[in-house]
């Protein structure tokens, strides 16, 4: 039988019993009402009449005359009697009690024998009613005790049969919920072996059923992708673990779950002492793995702007290794966003590159070195050239002379910034003289030989420098070198006519002072704002006509090394179609 039919059938029973109940309860009810109405319609009737008949006796023998008040009285009232006869016996005496009545009435004289008659029998009438009344009375109490017994055993037997019910139908119906929750918390935890075991052929005996054979299912399921997780986990491995690059792998909670033997050996620790742990943990055990950990926790922004170089060895046999770090994420589902699930922490082998920018950086510095002389000796003979003494020039003459001068004069500041980057690229530090300089006395050094520049664009150099400014400790020469470069690259891309502004203000801190260079040119993308500071690259867009020529791309980059080193920093706003602010900071003294 099912469930359903179970409890359809349990409140089946309980309705049917109480229906029965009611029935019986109120049938009895109604029996005894109507006993007790007959009782006192009938009998209890018979002996007010009886009593009544009594007193008109009484009051008929206390009259002067026969056939008095009391006598017609008695006969209406025997009348009444008449028509209220209800037990054996109770007709004849009435039709006695008539006769004896007519005979008194007949009567000349009143006949006290005939008085006593019907007083006599007017007791016995009153007696028959009251044994009547007293019977039936005991009877219906009789009744109401069997009716109360009874209706207490079915009161008894509903309430153990509601009592079985609440007792079982709530269990038939919560312990099958039970075993499903609990084998539904095992399939949660991945046991899919805890099945639910068929007891019944009802609801719950098919859901049981039904859900053993999802339970197969879902296990023959995990291990089909369990088995293509594996599959493809050993093949992931296989590629990792053939790289010729390191490869570390963090989970979300910075645990170290895969390094590939590359890595291994790059920071001297076995797969087994590295794997499972927390980054943190064997950061402290390792020098070379705290200085990736370190790197790998900068914000993104600054890790693309200074890359990460790791050099192991030294000399000829130094391997040199770049160290990117990549953000893992994945969608989840049930967020409906994107997590972060780990980093991957890679280190690319780049020797070989190392080597070749070492070539380059050999050649320019050879190359530089050997053009220096030479450029040298042909600016001394251009003037001698140009000399009066050495002999007159016609003006086609001269002109040439200067522009060959002029040639040369870029050739050589050309090969002096080679040899500045030789020697940046070589590692040689930078000589710095720093002294407390007033910065009226720096922008006097940078702008003595600008005007020669200003004026054949007609451009003008407004300098804005407040009497205030404190002291600024620094290398003159090298600074003035990077305002020169700063202001020389306004003039080259301002438009003609235009306004170069120049600017100096101290810090908020009052530990330093900065310094600003603002043109009117066209702008430079928020793209390219940090690329220009790299070697070799040039401020996009060409400078307006009839301008010097394009630089080399190397003085920003130069500049930013001198100010950096001199404890400041160097950077651009610039704003497309709006013209380029150029500042740099230089430490108070």
């Amino acid at each position: 039988m099912s469930l359903k039919a179970k409890i359809t059938w349990g409140f089946v029973a309980m309705l049917a019993l109480l229906m029965g109940l009611g029935a019986y309860a109120f049938r009895t009810v109604q029996h005894l009402d109507h006993g007790s109405r007959t009782i006192l319609q009938d009998n209890f009737y018979s002996v007010q009449l009886g009593q009544a008949m009594l007193q008109d006796l009484d009051l008929d023998r206390a009259g002067d005359q026969p056939g008095g008040a009391g006598l017609a009285q008695f006969q209406a009232t025997l009348t009444r009697e008449a028509g209220n006869i209800t037990e054996p016996g109770e007709q004849q005496l009435v039709d006695s009690m008539v006769a004896g009545l007519g005979r008194l009435q007949a009567g000349a004289a009143r006949s006290e024998p005939e008085l006593a008659q019907l007083r006599r029998q007017t007791h016995r009438m009153v007696t028959l009613n009251m044994r009547a009344l007293t019977r039936k009375n005991t009877l219906a109490n009789r009744t109401a005790t069997n009716a109360g017994r009874l209706l207490l055993v079915l009161l008894t037997v509903g309430s153990l049969l509601a009592l079985g019910l609440v007792l079982s139908v709530p269990e038939a119906a919560v312990g099958g919920l039970r075993k499903l929750l609990a084998s539904i918390e095992h399939a949660a935890q991945g046991n899919f072996a805890a099945s639910i075991p068929k007891e019944s052929n009802d609801e719950f005996g098919m859901v049981a059923q039904a859900f053993n054979r999802l339970l197969v299912h879902l296990s023959d399921f995990r291990s089909a992708n369990l088995a293509d997780i594996i599959t493809e986990r050993n093949r992931v491995t296989s590629i990792v673990h053939t790289l010729d690059e390191g490869l570390l792998l963090l989970d979300e909670n910075r645990h170290i779950i895969v390094a590939n033997p590359v890595a291994c050996h790059l920071l001297g620790l076995p797969e087994k002492l590295m794997l499972d742990r927390p980054a943190g943990e064997v950061a402290q055990e390792n020098p070379v793995f705290r200085e990736l950990l370190a790197f790998a926790q900068l914000p993104a922004a600054q890790r693309t702007a200074q890359p990460k170089l790791l050099t192991l060895g030294v000399g000829p046999t130094a391997t040199h290794f770049q160290l990117t770090v990549h953000e893992a994420t994945s969608f989840n589902a049930v967020t409906d966003k994107m997590e972060f699930v780990g980093s991957i922490l890679a280190l690319h082998n780049v020797s070989a590159f190392r080597k070749l920018d070492q070539t380059k950086s050999d050649f320019l510095a050879t190359v530089s070195h050997e053009l220096k002389t030479p450029l040298s000796t042909s600016n001394i003979n251009l003037r001698l050239l140009l000399d009066q003494r050495v002999g007159p020039l016609n003006a086609e003459q001269r002109d040439i002379v200067d522009h060959l001068k002029r040639e040369n004069q870029r050739l050589l500041h050309l090969v002096a910034e080679l040899l500045t980057v030789a020697r940046l690229e070589a590692g040689a530090a930078i000589v710095l003289n720093q002294q407390p300089t007033d910065l009226a006395t720096l922008v006097a050094a940078a702008t003595e030989s600008l005007q020669l520049q200003l004026r054949p664009r007609h451009l003008v150099l407004d300098v804005q420098l407040p009497p205030n400014l404190p002291a600024v400790n620094v290398d003159l020469e090298k600074s003035a070198w990077v305002l020169l470069n700063l202001l020389t690259n306004a003039v080259r891309y301002s438009p003609e006519g235009g306004r170069i502004g120049l600017t100096a203000v101290a810090t908020p801190d009052g530990q330093a002072v900065q310094v600003r260079v603002q043109d009117q040119g066209n702008g430079i993308a928020p793209e390219q704002q940090e690329r220009i500071f790299e070697r070799f690259v040039q401020v996009p867009g060409a400078p307006p006509p009839n301008t010097a020529a394009a630089g080399t791309g190397l003085g920003l980059s130069i500049s930013r090394e001198f100010i950096t080193n001199q404890g400041g920093t160097l950077g651009v706003e610039s704003t497309p179609g709006a013209g380029s602010t150029f500042y740099f900071t230089l430490p108070v003294a």
